[in-house]
């Protein structure tokens, strides 16, 4: 098991910075950040749709975010170039994003409203938390490239983070998720994932929560628990072992979409236990590397997230699982959001879900 510990500090405007450390008493706390970032900058507000029923995040100050600096924001800060880690080094680093689509108050604020009404244009405070988790002080490394032992410390540190951003009091679900390549709009290439704190529960997993409640009033059975006894028998299983399976689904939307689950059921990352994060880590690399070997010389893009059960309403149907797709769909090419899936939501898999298994089953 990997150790961890954690170390608090404060960046210049006040937002906090976490190290995660496999060492006692690393000392990088103490490092101040030396910057003049004036005061911290809050999120806006949200817009309920009343046609999708849902709450669109309206944050306008991410727009002015200063272009990328010479000196990578996530690197360690190193003599004149100061960045967002105030330590000179770090293995894994959490702090409050600058720049939030959520969150940013000095304070916790409320949930969005269950019933926000009848009125055309309800607005409220973007409540919540965003925050940027950078996964090694490597620049030029790739979170494939770092071992199951720093795989499993990222986990235990989003886990910790869930565990507190959960009781907050403003926050529905929590998103752990990571983008990678240029393909995905990636500008910033230094190895780091993201977590969205919502102050409500996302439309898909409102979805995923609707179905697992069918599921159940008509068979009496667990949505999730029957999933992975069909995904287990079938043909598109990728890897597993005795905690977790890889496969990808039955109808898949993407030209490669893996889903990774756990064999027991947890609720989020906060549940998992130490055997479960262990098996994790080689499982996830495993996937991963098959990805970039699917074709030789071309780094997959994908688009990595954990779905996790949200803390109020509905929890004891949600379960956790992380989910990857990528819109590589073959050798240079990629698949494009166009019309169909961006107005309609309706999908067109130009690959297959079999033969991306396939491809990705041989890819080592």
């Amino acid at each position: 098991m990997t150790a961890f510990h954690t170390e608090s500090g404060s960046l210049a405007d006040g937002r906090r910075i976490l190290y995660f450390n496999t060492a006692p008493d690393a000392g990088r706390a103490s490092f101040a950040d030396k910057r003049d970032l004036g005061e911290r900058v809050s999120a806006g507000h949200m817009r309920y749709d009343v046609l999708r029923d849902e709450w669109v995040a309206v944050s306008a100050g991410r727009s002015s975010r200063p272009p990328l600096p010479v000196a990578c924001p996530l690197c360690p800060s190193e003599g004149e170039d100061l960045t967002e880690i105030p330590a000179p080094d770090y293995e894994v680093a959490v702090f409050e994003n600058r720049f939030p689509s959520f969150g940013g108050f000095e304070a916790p604020g409320t949930l969005a409203p269950a019933d926000p009404g009848t009125g055309m244009e309800t607005a409220v405070p973007a409540s919540g938390r965003c925050e940027v988790v950078c996964f090694s002080d490597d620049h030029d490394a790739s979170l494939v490239d770092l071992g199951p032992e720093r795989v499993e410390l990222v986990v235990r540190a989003l886990a910790q983070r869930t565990a507190e951003l959960s009781a907050r009091g403003d926050v529905a679900q929590v998103f752990c998720f990571e983008n990678r390549g240029v393909e995905i709009g990636v500008t910033l290439h230094h190895p780091h994932g993201q977590i969205y704190a919502y102050p409500y529960v996302t439309p898909q997993t409102r979805k995923h929560l609707y179905a697992a409640r069918r599921h159940r009033e008509r068979t009496g059975r667990d949505l999730f628990d029957d999933i992975l006894a069909s995904e287990s028998a079938g043909p598109r299983v990728i890897a597993e072992n005795d905690h977790w399976i890889a496969f990808t689904p039955y109808a898949a939307r993407w030209p490669f979409e893996v889903h990774l689950y756990p064999k027991r059921r947890f609720a989020d990352l906060t549940e998992l236990t130490d055997e479960s994060i262990a098996a994790f880590a080689p499982l996830y690399l495993d996937v991963l590397k098959r990805c970039d070997g699917a074709f030789p010389g071309e780094a997959m893009p994908y688009m990595a997230g954990w779905h996790q059960a949200p803390v109020g309403e509905g929890r004891e149907l949600g379960r956790l699982r992380l989910e990857i797709v990528s819109i590589r769909r073959g050798a240079g090419k990629v698949k494009f959001l166009a019309s169909s899936e961006s107005v309609m939501g309706g999908f067109v898999n130009d690959l297959g879900p079999e033969t991306a298994a396939e491809i990705l089953k041989e890819a080592l």
